[in-house]
């Protein structure tokens, strides 16, 4: 599983911006990693071990720079692709794993179940399903926001690629694909540099791929057999049969991706909005004073969307502060100067959405939660890319801001939540993504309006500067 290219013999590390040292420690902590990288180099590094370098870039220039070139910086969005003939590179080999041509030609059929109208068709789906979750939730309890954000977006997901009519089979192939998701960030650090604990569970994974590809499959064969639906597969279907070109296996791969991409990002999103706004009750009362006027506890219209500035401005600062997709790779498919390195053919470069919304020299206190910093800045896409950038940017991202525009308000209009006081917060990047590595408790109550701050404990506040303890008074009308 070892990717790198060896360097020539004759290479001269001495007048580089590169750190010697182990590649494990990257996939261990990625952001200690990178934090040390950059606080040594600045905005492009590399980590070399044994005549092999991971390169990394951080800030706009090297991004815009990485970004925009996807026909010299090729996308591989799970690092362990399986042999030709496995389910693991068939349901791997979708959209977000394409380049050149191929990528090009399936995102203009694929964007159909993203543009503007489709999204709107999904509102409903939306509504429904969150509001079905918080009928399950009691006043005083106290649940894992995570796991609840988790399973919800589960069945969203599920619904909103495979529609509502197949329930089960739906279910089945969101908690199949979750499995199959979690095992490729678990054993992908093995991508990196080899670990014999991880390739051990390398069949682990080929048939979790195996068993995901199966339900996929029949569903592809209820939707071909019966009639099609708004949903993303019955969308893609009919542009399949359209446009012809795309077979039946580029189809699952699209979908397994598209579900893999989706569910635990938009998840993560909303736990660590929740968790921002809980320990931050000015911003709290803020923006409960704005969706009181605009949606009056209800969950929002459509048309009401656009006017919940203080909404967007919230979700903006959550996912610059704690983006849910910490870092992405590209690899290099012919040789490429970038910056003063020369990188062979095959290097894997590394920008990171979490580095670069943490940069001072782009954002006023990077580490403080600070919605209100909306209002006078607008950073460039290569600047702010909780969705990536450029022609690979995510081809769902208007549908992943609806469903938390509607899910967030959904929530806030029913209940008020608040950490224990004294609990623990933890979290990680494994693999590419910004985990919660511990329960997130929230009590549950009656939405009063009145918002306060206990003092939490756990290596979140190395990820991010948290106020002290506060209250803010303010009872609802």
């Amino acid at each position: 599983m070892d990717q790198f290219p060896r360097l020539s013999s004759d290479h001269d590390s001495g007048t580089l911006p590169v750190t010697v040292g182990q590649i494990a420690d990257f996939a261990h902590d990625p952001v200690v990693c990178m934090r040390r990288l950059w606080a040594r180099h600045g905005n492009i590094a590399a980590l070399e071990e044994d005549g092999q370098r991971l390169y990394f870039i951080f800030g706009p220039e090297y991004n815009k720079q990485v970004l925009s070139d996807s026909e010299r910086f090729h996308s591989r969005f799970f690092a362990l692709r399986g042999s030709k003939r496995s389910a693991q590179r068939r349901v791997s080999s979708g959209l977000l794993s394409m380049n050149g041509d191929e990528h090009k030609r399936h995102r203009r059929i694929a964007m159909g179940p993203f543009a503007k109208k489709a999204i709107g068709s999904y509102h409903n789906t939306v509504t429904q399903l969150s509001s079905e979750m918080l009928d399950t939730w009691q006043p005083d309890e106290v649940r894992d926001i995570n796991q609840d954000m988790t399973e919800y977006m589960l069945r969203l997901t599920s619904s909103i690629l495979f529609g509502l009519d197949e329930p089960e089979l739906a279910h089945e192939i969101g908690v199949k694909t979750e499995r199959w998701v979690a095992l490729n960030h678990e054993i992908g650090p093995a991508a990196f540099i080899p670990n014999a604990d991880l390739t051990e569970r390398y069949e682990e994974l080929l048939e979790s791929a195996e068993e995901l590809e199966k339900p996929i499959k029949e569903m592809l064969r209820l939707r071909r057999a019966g009639s099609s639906g708004r949903d993303v597969l019955s969308l893609l279907i009919q542009a399949h049969d359209g446009e012809g070109g795309i077979s039946d296996e580029q189809l699952i791969g699209h979908i397994a991706l598209l579900f893999g991409a989706a569910h635990l990002t938009s998840a993560h999103s909303l736990t660590w909005t929740l968790f921002l706004l809980s320990q931050h009750p000015e911003v709290m009362d803020e923006l409960h004073q704005e969706l009181t006027a605009h949606t009056d506890g209800s969950s929002p219209r459509p048309e009401q969307l656009d006017d919940l500035v203080v909404l967007d401005r919230v979700l903006k600062e959550s996912m610059r502060v704690l983006p849910a997709s910490a870092y992405v790779q590209r690899v290099t498919s012919q040789p490429v100067e970038l910056g003063p390195f020369q990188l062979p053919q095959g290097s894997v470069v590394v920008f990171s959405q979490f580095m670069t919304h943490h940069l001072p020299e782009l954002y006023d206190e990077p580490e403080t939660f600070r919605p209100d910093r909306w209002q006078t800045i607008n950073p460039s896409p290569y600047a702010y890319l909780p969705f990536g950038a450029g022609p690979r940017m995510c081809i769902g991202a208007a549908l992943g801001m609806m469903q938390l525009k509607v899910t967030l308000p959904t929530i806030l209009g029913r209940f008020k939540l608040s950490l224990e006081e004294g609990a623990e917060v933890n979290a990680r990047v494994m693999s590419t993504m910004l985990f919660p590595t511990s329960r997130v408790p929230m009590h549950v109550a009656p939405q009063d309006g009145n918002f306060t701050a206990p003092t939490i404990t756990g290596n979140i506040h190395t990820l991010v500067n948290l106020p002290p303890a506060s209250t803010v008074t303010r009872h609802a009308a």
